[in-house]
Formats: structure tokens, sequence, C-alpha cells
């Protein structure tokens, strides 16, 4: 089979639109922000013939609206404002929106404003997405970009959390595709770890996948916005799409070495990650057993642990409130956690 990049540059120059995701809280630094989200703009602008399929999506008239304004002006690209700062997977799904309408678009990337994701690799997402619907004759596959290191840019914490939630994930998926008695197609991920890097936050969807995740109404699952919209943001994406028959596909990606800002610091970290397993769990129908176990499977390996106290209590309140919001009785006893005696 051939692999060639001109077909797949045809397709990003005159049929990719790109969402970046705007979003300037108060306290972070906007000048920094500000030209990192502008330098982000040019990059993809340099990529498309049409700056229109460019969508700078503002979270929040507070949040930005300016900054994009004066962005949009400058390089032509499109713009959708939300009056309400609600979360990032909402500034997503306004911005998928508004460029779903151009219908010459047949796929649609996702990008962080902070510049650490490479406008000059997404030509890989999209000879890696025709490379799986050439290879199995489908139009459905999503493609997120694995990170080379998520310790040397995340750190060791935020890296941690990302890997327990990496890994219950894949564990309800699996567990799902056994349910549904459709086997997880996962021969398209690389399998250079033992679970993919979900949380990578940079996709790439083919049409009938983005109009399926994104024009359909929000499966919240009884949970709050917050928990649906700012913190399962990334699992939403990756769950709402398997579900609805896409391939699933990793290419590895570029990142810093260190993430130049981030409003990670800014969230309750218990709340972050308990919301990042407890949305897809409810959203798969996991029975809370199986939930507890993955739990007690995973949280002995992470290296965590060894940060103690500290380290350990943190995980040990996220495996709480997780058991709490999947357990009928919120006050039932939550057993203790048990880990080998010897490595």
């Amino acid at each position: 089979m051939l692999h060639l990049a001109q077909q797949a540059t045809s397709a990003l120059r005159h049929a990719t639109g790109v969402v970046i995701p705007v979003y300037f809280p108060d306290g972070i630094d906007v000048s920094t922000g500000a030209a990192l989200l502008r330098d982000t703009v040019w990059a993809y602008s340099q990529q498309t013939a049409n700056p229109t399929a460019i969508c700078l999506s503002v979270d929040g008239t507070s949040c930005g609206e300016q900054i994009a304004q004066d962005l949009a002006a400058e390089f032509g690209v499109s713009l959708c404002i939300s009056a309400e700062n609600r979360g990032k997977l909402h500034g997503v799904t306004a911005g998928m929106r508004h460029l779903l309408r151009q219908r010459e678009l047949a796929y649609f990337a996702v990008v962080d404003q902070d510049g650490d994701h490479f406008a000059n690799e997404l030509l890989n997402f999209l000879r890696a997405t025709q490379h799986i619907e050439t290879g199995v004759a489908t139009s459905r596959v999503m493609l997120t970009g694995r990170r080379v290191s998520r310790h040397r840019s995340l750190g060791l914490l935020r890296d941690e959390l990302e890997e327990l939630c990496d890994r219950i994930l894949l564990d309800a998926l699996q567990y799902r595709a056994v349910v549904a008695q459709r086997p997880l197609r996962l021969e398209y991920v690389s399998s250079l770890e033992e679970f993919p890097d979900f949380h990578s936050g940079f996709h790439l969807f083919s049409r009938p996948v983005a109009e399926a995740i994104f024009l359909s109404e929000p499966q919240m699952m009884g949970l709050s916005e917050a928990s649906y919209y700012r913190h399962a943001c990334d699992a939403v994406m990756v769950v709402e799409a398997l579900e609805c028959g896409a391939y699933f596909g990793v290419v590895n990606r570029t990142a810093f070495n260190a993430q130049p800002i981030s409003t990670f610091g800014r969230l309750n970290r218990v709340e972050l990650a308990a919301d990042m397993i407890v949305w897809p769990c409810q959203r798969l129908g996991i029975p809370l057993p199986f939930v507890e176990q993955w739990l007690a499977n995973h949280l002995p390996r992470l290296r965590l642990n060894t940060l103690a106290p500290q380290g350990k209590d943190e995980l040990d309140a996220i495996r709480r409130r997780v058991i709490r919001a999947l357990a009928d009785d919120p006050n039932r006893q939550i057993e203790p956690t048990f880990e080998p005696l010897f490595l």
C-alpha cells in the first residue's frame, strides 16, 4: 500500500478545519498567552488555503474575546464567542458546529492555544487517518497525538494522574466492547506502551465522527457542567467517537520540554481526575465492582505513591471520590487499598 503525502497535503490545505478553543482566565499571564495564541494561529494559517477553516472559539466573553477578535481581523480566521465560560469541551463544540457548516471540510482538528500542538505535524495526522480509511474502507476515524514523554512536559504529578485515567479508560472501553459484542479495534494504535495517550488534547476527526460527537446532545450522565465540559473533555471525545463506530488511531507528536503556560494548577486535582474516570464509566455502563478493582489494579504501580504521604493521600482521595460518585449509597463503607508485599 502506498502512503503518498500529496493526497494528505491537499486534504490538509483544502479540506481540514481547525478549532482552537480560547480561554484566558483571571490571573493568567495574558501577554505570554496572547503571544502563544497568535503564534498558533499564524502556524496553522500556513497549513490551509482558506483561513476561515480555522476557528477561534472563545469560551466566555470575559476570557479572551478582544484578543481573539484582533487575531481574527489580522489573519481572517473564523470566530465564535460563547457568552458563558463553561469549559474546554463547550468551546470545542461551539467551534466544531461553526466549522461543520463548511461542507467542503472533511476533517476537523482540535488544538490548544498554547502552541504545544505543532501545525507542521498535522500532516502526519492526515496521512495516518487516510491510511486507516483506505485500509479498512471506513469514513469514521479519530486520530490522536501521542506524546513521546509526558513526564517531561507535564511533570510527575499530572502525568501520573493522566496515566491512571488512561488505564481505566482503556479498561472501560474493553468492558464495553465485550458487553456490546463489538471488538475494540486498536490495530492502528502505537504499541510502544500499554495504553493510548487518550488525554493528549491534540485530536483529528473525520466528518462523520465530528458530526456524531459535536452535533448530538451532551450525555452528561447526571454530572455537573464542570465535570463534563471542563474535566472529562478528552474522555468525552474518545468515548463518543468509539461509540459511533470510529476506528481509533495514534501518531507520535512533539511536545515542548516544559509547558509554556497552563491552567492545570487552578483546578482541584482530585475532582479533575475523579471526573475523568467517573464520566466514561457512567457513560459506558461500568458496574462499580469493576471500577473498584481497576483502581486496585492500577494504583499500586504509579510512581506517585513514592511521594509519601502526599502522593498516596491524593491517589486515595481520588479513589474514594470515584467510588462514592458511582455507588448507589454515597455513605457506603470503602475498603482500604492493598498492594504487594515485595517488589
